[in-house]
């Protein structure tokens, strides 16, 4: 079975496990409520998006993506409101802030978390080789519902937003920097409880540096941050997944 076929069918899945809606109105809804099924990619995607979008770890097919709910509808007033807390942050945000956020235009473990990692520094090749891994169940993930959802960049739809990071080319929900973060984030956590709030809040921040830059709505990195939940639970069922960060326990420092 073809990549493409299985993302079809996991659209057709979750459309078929969504409840029954019982007014005359719900067909509009669909598209915008957190209930709303997971609509088809309105084109076939190219085949090298095709190819990044194989995980590691986990497969797209089958996998319940439910709790990540639809993007905001434009114009609706959860839309008007991520632009306005955008707009808010582009007022206030700091060249600091900024430079910040700029350090971390690329995604990865070292990028998010290398400066407080509880592994030797630098990271042991079994833990970059690790997070690679999991970053790839991520990607996998947050380019097909950004496929679904198609939501464009705060400051592609609306002239007003002046980023103060360079004006990154894709779509906007969820956020995948948000996702992979957290996701990380939530790993670490298990691998060194006691430390779980540093961690999280670290991951908070990196969703934060999205917004404050100008390349994220709200709703995008809180998305971004649902995804990461619904992805470590369907990761903690994998049994390579489990082997893998359990050889990771000796590597703590």
């Amino acid at each position: 079975m073809t990549k493409l076929l299985r993302r079809f069918l996991l659209t057709l899945s979750l459309a078929a496990l969504l409840p029954v809606c019982g007014h005359s109105g719900a067909l509009e809804d669909l598209g915008f409520r957190p209930s709303a099924v997971l609509p088809a990619p309105s084109a076939p995607p190219a085949l090298a998006d095709r190819a990044a979008a194989a995980g590691h770890y986990l497969s797209l097919d089958g996998l319940d993506l439910r709790a990540v709910p639809a993007a905001p509808a434009d114009g609706s007033y959860e839309d008007r409101e991520d632009l306005r807390i955008v707009l808010d942050w582009q007022a206030r945000r700091t060249q600091a802030q900024c430079a910040a956020a700029k350090a971390e235009m690329s995604h990865s473990y070292e990028i998010f978390f290398g400066k407080i990692s509880p592994f030797g520094s630098p990271a042991p090749v079994e833990v970059k080789e690790f997070f690679k891994h999991v970053g790839e169940d991520s990607v996998a993930a947050h380019k097909f519902l950004k496929d679904v959802y198609k939501r464009e960049r705060p400051f592609v739809r609306d002239a007003r937003v002046k980023p103060c990071l360079p004006r990154v080319q894709g779509l906007s929900y969820p956020s995948g920097h948000s996702a992979m973060a957290r996701l990380f984030a939530l790993i670490l956590a298990d691998l060194a409880p006691e430390r779980r709030a540093e961690f999280l809040a670290k991951a908070d921040e990196s969703a934060l540096f999205r917004v404050l830059g100008g390349v994220h709505h709200p709703a995008d990195t809180a998305a971004g941050k649902l995804l990461a939940d619904t992805l470590y639970k369907n990761l903690l069922k994998q049994p390579e997944f489990v082997s893998d960060l359990k050889a990771l326990r000796p590597l703590l420092r």
